[in-house]
């Protein structure tokens, strides 16, 4: 939360900047060479931020992965009713290392190159938007994570039933259970999924469990 507050600050900071060189002052007759065109900022930023997001979803991914394995949560392998028989979200998980492992090439910096043009007149660049295109990708990714564990979380209280989770988590779950059924028999995920994530990005999960804003 540190780093997204950082990078909104530097964000805001630079949109609201006046980048232009040089600037012209009409009532006062005044030129002046500012130099405040360069991207840097904002793409250390981003490059920052997408090093936060690859952990985020790193953690959730491990967490997703204690749950499915019978041995450390005493849940149902695979979190399925009828193990042994069925798969159940076990190809959830290989969703999200696969994406986990992306996320690793995503969060390599991008503002740490840099490639001249127009003769030597474009000596140093930021490379901000590809800092900017790799960490939306990233963000992108990481959301299907999270909503993959949030499916897996969910399954595994369900199975726990008639025990409950706190007031806060249930009122997530329940939200949650409008969007997608519990698993009683193998279906595709790719649905359910995507239903997650748009709920998700929504803000509608953060407003049930009562997320403070950042």
């Amino acid at each position: 939360m540190d780093v997204f507050r950082r990078t909104r600050e530097t964000v805001l900071t630079e949109v609201n900047s006046v980048s232009d060189n040089p600037l012209c002052f009409a009532d006062t007759g005044e030129v002046i060479s500012a130099g405040n065109f360069h991207g840097e900022p904002v793409a250390l930023a981003l490059d920052f931020l997408a090093i936060a997001m690859a952990e985020v979803g790193s953690i959730s991914e491990r967490r997703t992965f204690l749950l499915l394995d019978s041995r450390m949560s005493g849940l149902p392998p695979f979190l399925s009713p009828a193990a042994g028989l069925r798969s159940g979200l076990m190809i959830v998980q290989y969703l999200q290392a696969a994406l986990v492992a992306e996320n690793k090439m995503l969060a390599q910096p991008a503002s740490v190159d840099s490639i001249p043009t127009s003769a030597g007149q474009e000596d140093h660049v930021s490379m901000g938007m590809h800092a900017a295109v790799k960490a939306l990708a990233l963000v992108r990714n990481v959301r299907r994570i999270v909503a993959a564990e949030l499916l897996c979380a969910a399954q595994g209280i369900h199975l726990l039933h008639p025990l409950r989770s706190s007031e806060r988590l249930m009122r997530a779950v329940q939200g949650l259970r409008k969007v997608v059924p519990p698993l009683d028999e193998d279906r595709r995920q790719d649905r359910d999924l995507a239903a997650l994530d748009e709920w998700i990005a929504s803000g509608a999960a953060a407003d049930l469990a009562q997320v403070e804003p950042f």
